[in-house]
Order: C-alpha cells, then structure tokens, then sequence
C-alpha cells in the first residue's frame, strides 16, 4: 500500500517540486497539500494521511504550532524542512521537541542541482518515517526547551547542585536474551559491580528528544563522564548541545579535539566528523570518511571505547534507523562492558535498538523514561 502524504508549504514552488518527487516513486502518495500550519490541521485530520511534510515559516500558523496541534489532535509523523544554519537548526529542534520525527536540509540549489540524490533521500526519509512508531509520538511530552524540567525524578535537585546523593539501590538489569526478544528490564540478577569510566550513548531518529529526556534526568554530580552521538548534519549539533547544556544539571557541549572527559560533562560528536576516545582520557574528532554512511558513526565511539576502557564502559542505544551501533555494541560486549537499549514501545524508530537485541548484545531493555534514573542508579 502506498505511503499517503500530506505536503505543507508556503511556496508554490517547493510545494510543486516536492509533490513531483515523491509521485515519481510508485509506493508514495500525494494526497493532498497546504500553505499555511492551520490548513495543515485541517487537512491533517480529513485526509488522515501517513506522513506529512511541513515548511518552518509561513503564514497564519508557523510550522512548530501546526505540529503541536496536529501531534494533540491526530499525531502523525512529521517531517521537517530546514535551513542549515544556527537559526535553522534551533528552529528545528523546536518543531523536534513538538513532535516532528525528522527533518531535511531546504536546499533550492540542491533540487537543481542533484536531483536523483535529493529524490532518493526524500523518499527514504518518508518511507523510513511512515514506519515510525506513532505510540511515541502521542507519549508524554518532551523537555520543554524554555525552562529545566520539573518531574519528580529530576526536581529535587537544582541544577547543577554539588550536594551529595544518597546511592541508591542498583537496578535490577535483564541478562542477555536470546536473538529477537524484546522483553524489558525486571527479571534478571542485579548488576556485577564496577565504577563506570565512561557512559556512552548513540542515536539517530527521534534521538534529540530522546537525549533531552534521559540526559535531563542525571544529577549534577554525575560522576562518569558522558559521549554523546546523534546522527546530525554539522551545522545543527552545536546548537543541539548548547540547547542540552540549558536544559540539563550535567554540562553538555559540543566536542572538540583534545576536550578533556570528565564526571559531569557530556561531549556531542560534531556533525560531519567522527569521535574517537584515546588512552588519555580525551577525545579525538577525525574528519568523516567518505566511506562511511554515518558521521559521526555510533561504531566508531563505542569501538574507541571499548579499546580503551575495556569492560568499565556503560553504552546506551536509543531510538534510530539502521544497525548504526551493533558492532561497537559487540566489541564492548566481548570485552566485558555493559549494553542497553531503548524498548521497542518508547522508540520512535525501532532500528538501532532492535539491532543489538537481536544480536544479542544487550544487558537490559528500558523505557525510554526509564532509563536515565538507571543511569544514574548504575553510576552513583
């Protein structure tokens, strides 16, 4: 059946352009179109369609408001359309946090000038979307981006606080299962214990939201130092970092080579390039090789990792499409660390995660709500 979509854009032209790339693959359809976020409501929960493309600024209702509305009262995936700039990126993660799945680069001179790439990245991105796990997008709201979260896990604490934490008990963590179980965390032994040297987390799709959560959830006096990859074009991931920095008691910002790792500080992989951990402590951005299809690359990190922290590292996989991380996942496995990953009902895509569980390469499966208080329950 093909995929059904609804394409929300201000300009005549681009709102031509896109319908004309997605009708050119048979398996997508273009059921309807809007130039403004209100008739993008409207046309929303009329046509009902699989996924809908949405322009940033336009008139009557921008972008962001038309998703919050359209994700309250019909969610539906949402992609997104970008400028690459600071601004654009800010934007964006905005319209992430109302509940968009994805986004692409708006690139006029990129239509023109690569057109069989453009259409073969917008289809899959659609295709890859219409797949997306709707229950997450109607779950409870994200971090909102203007102020530190209140939950009752988190607001005991004020941000960035040096007070002490009581340790509390250690979670009990699922053991490996086997190849395609999806099972969560609760009934295996507890954790072996050991001082974690490095917690690591990779994501792709629905990873900025999924970050904020879990990220927003560690105290101020973390006590592992943290990396941090999200599959992001270049030009967006210091405004995401800044944006976790905000949010977050730990501190969060962008790498750069020679940072230091320290407790209570995480390091985002910059867009473009690649994120390596060496026998000092530090970390190392290489440019991205072309022969990769991630930059940064979640096997890259978790690999360094593994080489150099051996079995006392705690590495994380969230939402995302791909195996993007299942073979750095089995290199910190062989060499004794622990694995976990993002169940399949929080996931906005179950790709990344589904790949190490059914390699068997996971230690526990979490809720996405759950698990920076394990984390914190794991390190402290």
């Amino acid at each position: 059946m093909a995929v059904k979509v609804l394409v929300v854009d201000d300009s005549g032209f681009f709102r031509r352009r896109v319908s004309e790339i997605l009708s050119s693959d048979p398996n997508i359809q273009v059921i309807g179109t809007a130039t403004n976020g209100r008739e993008a409501i409207d046309q929303a929960q009329n046509l009902k369609p699989d996924v809908i493309t949405m322009d940033y600024e336009m008139p009557m209702m921008d972008g962001i408001t038309a998703v919050r509305n359209i994700m309250q009262r019909c969610p539906t995936p949402v992609l997104m359309f970008s400028s690459l700039t600071h601004e654009g990126a800010r934007v964006t993660l905005d319209a992430l946090d109302a509940g968009a799945v994805d986004f692409l680069p708006k690139n006029f001179e990129d239509i023109s000038r690569n057109p069989d790439k453009v259409r073969q990245l917008l289809c899959e991105k659609v295709h890859s979307i219409a797949r997306s796990n709707r229950r997450s997008l109607s779950s409870a709201p994200p971090v909102s981006s203007g102020q530190a979260p209140t939950t009752a896990t988190t607001s005991a604490l004020p941000r960035r606080s040096s007070a002490p934490l009581s340790s509390p008990a250690r979670p009990v963590v699922e053991p490996a299962r086997p190849s395609g179980s999806h099972s969560h965390a609760g009934t295996g032994a507890a954790p072996k214990q050991r001082a974690y040297k490095l917690v690591a987390i990779g994501t792709s799709t629905g990873g900025p939201v999924a970050l904020q959560r879990v990220l927003s959830q560690l105290p101020a006096n973390f006590p592992a130092p943290i990396v941090l990859v999200q599959h992001m074009p270049a030009a967006f991931t210091k405004a995401f970092s800044e944006r976790l920095d905000k949010l977050c008691r730990i501190s969060v910002k962008e790498a750069e080579d020679g940072d230091l790792l320290r407790p209570g500080l995480a390091l985002l992989a910059p867009g473009g390039k690649q994120m390596m951990i060496d026998a000092r402590g530090s970390v190392r951005i290489l440019p991205g090789d072309e022969r990769l299809n991630y930059k940064p690359c979640v096997d890259i990190t978790f690999g360094s990792a593994a080489r150099t922290y051996h079995d006392k590292v705690l590495a994380v996989v969230l939402t995302g499409m791909g195996a993007d991380g299942r073979e750095g996942a089995r290199l910190l496995k062989q060499n004794g660390s622990q694995v976990w990953a993002q169940d399949e009902a929080s996931c906005v895509i179950y790709g990344m995660p589904m790949a190490v569980v059914k390699a068997n390469l996971t230690d526990a499966v979490y809720p996405l709500d759950d698990i920076g208080r394990h984390i914190t329950q794991a390190c402290i």
